[in-house]
Formats: structure tokens, sequence, C-alpha cells
């Protein structure tokens, strides 16, 4: 998950929403560090299970690794100031995003992580332009 998660920041050029999606423990807080660790990040990277959302300012944009598992109520999501991070200068990867259904914007990619018979199987679907993009490098950039 961790060269997974490295190889796919390699591909995301821009800003992005991508919504990261499997059971506990399947890997998206792993597959997030190795997405940092490929933009250079070198500190510490931890789940915002608690504190719901954690940011890594880059020199060029910010990631918003998101956190919903302990969500009750979207609405929440207001409170925090949710559609602050949607910019043309942020990253924003999200954990248990249909715990926030209504009001997150509808997502450029989607990762789906699945226990598989070698590890994890992980399909990426694209929900825009961007993330027809984001998949397209995925695929054909080596």
């Amino acid at each position: 998950m961790l060269a997974f998660g490295a190889r796919l920041a390699s591909v995301c050029s821009k800003a992005a929403v991508i919504f990261l999606t499997g059971q506990l423990g399947a890997g998206k807080t792993t597959l997030t560090r190795g997405f940092l660790r490929g933009l250079g990040y070198e500190g510490h990277v931890k789940s915002p299970t608690y504190t719901l959302v954690e940011s890594y300012p880059m020199e060029e944009r910010t990631v918003y690794h998101f956190d919903f598992y302990r969500l009750r109520d979207p609405n929440e999501l207001e409170y925090i100031g949710i559609q602050d991070y949607f910019d043309d200068k942020s990253v924003c990867l999200i954990e248990w995003p249909e715990c926030g259904a209504g009001i997150l914007p509808v997502p450029d990619l989607s990762c789906d992580i699945a226990p598989g018979s070698r590890g994890r199987d992980v399909t990426l679907t694209p929900h825009s332009e961007t993330g027809n993009s984001i998949l397209h490098r995925f695929e054909h950039d080596k």
C-alpha cells in the first residue's frame, strides 16, 4: 500500500478529491502515508480518526487526510468548514466518505481497497476529467 500510494501521488499533479474505501484495516491510512512519502513528506503520518482531518502543507499544494469513521451526522462537517478544504491547491484524501454523504463533493477518483489473494486488490474509478487524467497516467506512466 505504501508503494501504491507513492505511485498514485506521482501521477496526481494537481488538486483532487480522492475517496478511500474499504473495511477497517484495509490499508487506507497506509496508502495515505505512501502518498505523502511519494511527495517527499518525511514526518509522522497518523490517522485523523479523532481529529477528522490532518493537514500536510507541501511546496505547491496541501494534502488533507480526512477520516470520517467516527462521524455520526454528515452535517457536522459544516462545523469544520469542510468546503474550505476543496480548492485548486489541495489534494483531499477521504477515508469513510460514505459518512459524509450529501455534504462532500463528488470525488475525482475513488480508490476501493479489498483483501486479495496476494495482499490487497485496489480498484481506481474516475468520476471527473481530473480523475480520468489521474487514472490514465497511473495506467500508462511507468
